[in-house]
């Protein structure tokens, strides 16, 4: 997915661990890459990203969506739930300088790889989370897409749409 010209710019020299899926986060870890950062984006071994599949278009076997928002990364497969996928990641997360997630609350906690547990052998560490709702807030456990969110906070309702 790197295309020439990567790791060059304000951010090369940062490593930057892509623990995202579907648009936010791959768009947000999109940009550092584009900015130069390294990025290591790590999908799950069942079908990876969602983002994968949605289409047409496709080029060739992959989604354009996917693509679009997946350029200038390296892609690993993990399994987080495993030992082996749980030890390759955290020895990824103590190689890098950047970790952005967006799993819904709680899920890199259960997984044991919440901010305490990844600061503690990596002190440097920046952690993001990206979610749709306030962590503690009504909503705050549910996943969030765009319909959703348009809907809940009155977008809706104001473009007739």
């Amino acid at each position: 997915m790197l295309t020439p010209g990567a790791n060059e710019g304000p951010l090369a020299g940062i490593r930057v661990l892509d623990l995202t899926r579907v648009v936010a986060g791959p768009y947000c870890t999109m940009l550092l890459g584009d900015f130069g950062a390294e990025v290591i984006k790590v999908e799950e071994p069942n079908g990876g990203d969602e983002l994968r599949a949605l289409g047409p278009p496709f080029l060739g076997e992959e989604s354009v969506f996917f693509l679009s928002v997946n350029r200038n990364k390296t892609s690993v497969t993990l399994d987080l739930k495993s030992d082996d996928g749980k030890a390759a990641l955290l020895a990824l997360a103590n190689s890098v300088d950047v970790l952005i997630e967006n799993f819904r609350p709680g899920v890199m906690e259960r997984l044991g790889f919440g901010y305490d547990a990844l600061r503690a052998s990596n002190p440097r560490l920046i952690y993001c989370s990206i979610t749709a709702f306030y962590p503690n807030s009504r909503y705050g456990d549910r996943p969030g897409y765009d319909l959703m969110i348009s809907g809940v906070s009155g977008l809706q309702s104001m473009t007739g749409e």
